[in-house]
């Protein structure tokens, strides 16, 4: 705790002219050059010229679609997506409508291939509700004695920490594995609100509030619970990240991290390594990290655009597009994605829920701005960067402004995340583990030529 607290230097934290003079020799042994991963028709990030992944699995989990082969030309269609072959706008509107909260049934779904009785959902939610507790002192040994600034790593240690109080971390039986997986899927919520909280306190001198969960409570409701100092919520706050958390927890096997998933349950490790590796992926901000960017980015823009007008918020944009403005990435973010050109459905859906939320809030001006900035911005990439497949908004767009609206902290935005998709990695990782074949070893040819050793007194 002093090490973590201390304004001293930390000696091992510091970059020195020794370590700078290495990494320069070490980028120096790396020239290969952009050119040679076409001489040598190399899939770059498993995708090929059109943007397609490489096929390198078979899932029944869900099903991406972005194209379709129409009159025998291949077309892009708006989006859609399935979990186990039912379409997530009608699974979303289904729970919504009846005025039920939907995540649990969800990863009822996702786990077990078809939707739940009210028998087999309220016993499944007992279940969650059983598994909703941490071990004795975890939260004061793991949480609080080494609060990290950090989140997502925060949870990838208390993860990781967890395969020691499993009295059979190892068994990869499919029951068991499951188990671990409910007790994941229960507990994240906790662990993400625990971790704030103690970062909170610790880093920042907050107050600490430690809520423990209410059974009777969802997952949404918890976290938000949890969350709260008065652990108060509206019912359509409650809703509204609900339905973020099923639009969240599956996306397909070839994500990054859901692949990570794959590559790393294949190899037959335990469930606890699996899901601390899928956590290192989502912590990147080319994965689960975009919406922060995406708020980071709106922030910027209201600082720096006199007002709200189309020509203003066009200028700023094409400042952003020509690396002059924000990050100097050159990048719209929430715009565009690498499957869905037409249209993003869970953005779709999104957008409908971010509008009844600013009505709720009172922030219908910063709704419009959102909506007219993707309108905006769809029309000067494609102009700007000759795309003619189309530019939507993807889901990170409205979930970054959702978050915002629900006052949740940008640090946990990542892991809002990881508590959705757990439940992806959950189906993927028992499906892997059905199937288990070879280990997944995709190829890398070596490019560099050969050369002989010299023995040390002569170099």
């Amino acid at each position: 705790m002093h090490r973590l607290l201390s304004k001293e230097p930390n000696p091992y934290s510091v970059v020195t002219p020794y370590i700078e003079e290495l990494a320069t020799k070490s980028c120096c042994a790396n020239g290969i050059k952009p050119d040679m991963y076409t001489q040598h028709n190399v899939k770059r990030g498993l995708r090929d010229l059109q943007g397609r992944g490489v096929l390198t699995g078979l899932t029944e989990i869900s099903e991406v679609i972005s194209h379709k082969i129409i009159d025998g030309v291949d077309t892009n269609i708006p989006g859609e997506l399935c979990y186990r072959g039912i379409n997530i706008k009608d699974l979303t509107a289904g729970f919504y409508n009846d005025g039920r909260y939907g995540f649990e049934e969800c990863v009822y779904l996702l786990l077990f291939g078809a939707l739940p009785t009210e028998k087999e959902l309220s016993d499944f939610k007992a279940q969650l509700a059983t598994f909703r507790s941490l071990p004795p002192s975890f939260v004061r040994d793991i949480i609080m004695k080494a609060p990290g600034k950090d989140m997502m790593n925060v949870l990838a240690r208390c993860v990781l920490t967890l395969y020691s109080y499993d009295d059979n971390p190892d068994d990869i039986s499919i029951p068991n594995v499951l188990r671990q997986c409910l007790q994941l899927i229960a507990i994240f919520p906790m662990l993400s609100a625990y971790a704030y909280h103690a970062y909170k306190h610790y880093h920042e001198g907050e107050s600490l509030y430690i809520h423990p969960p209410k059974p009777e409570l969802s997952a949404a409701q918890n976290f938000l619970y949890m969350l709260r100092p008065d652990g108060s919520f509206t019912e359509t706050e409650a809703r509204t990240l609900d339905l973020a958390l099923v639009l969240h927890a599956e996306h397909g096997g070839g994500n990054n991290s859901t692949f990570t998933t794959h590559v790393v349950s294949s190899s037959g490790t335990d469930t606890y390594s699996s899901v601390a590796a899928s956590l290192g992926s989502l912590k990147g901000p080319r994965h689960g990290g975009a919406n922060i960017k995406v708020v980071e980015m709106f922030d910027d823009m209201k600082a720096n655009v006199p007002d709200w007008s189309d020509d203003s918020i066009r200028a700023y944009l094409t400042k952003v597009l020509s690396r002059e403005a924000f990050d100097r990435s050159g990048l719209i973010y929430g715009m565009g994605h690498a499957i869905y050109s037409v249209s993003d459905p869970r953005a779709e859906v999104l957008k409908v829920f971010a509008k009844k939320l600013s009505l709720e809030k009172g922030m219908e001006d910063e709704y419009d701005l959102y909506k007219r900035t993707a309108r905006i911005a769809s029309d000067l990439i494609a102009e700007r960067r000759k795309i003619y497949k189309g530019v939507s908004p993807n889901v990170d767009f409205y979930s970054g402004m959702i978050y915002r609206m629900l006052k949740l902290p940008p640090e946990l935005y990542t892991p809002i995340f990881a508590v959705a998709r757990i439940a992806g990695w959950s189906a993927h990782r028992i499906e892997e583990l059905q199937n288990a074949g070879k280990i997944i070893r995709p190829a890398y040819m070596c490019v560099k030529d050969r050369d002989s050793y010299v023995p040390l007194s002569e170099r």
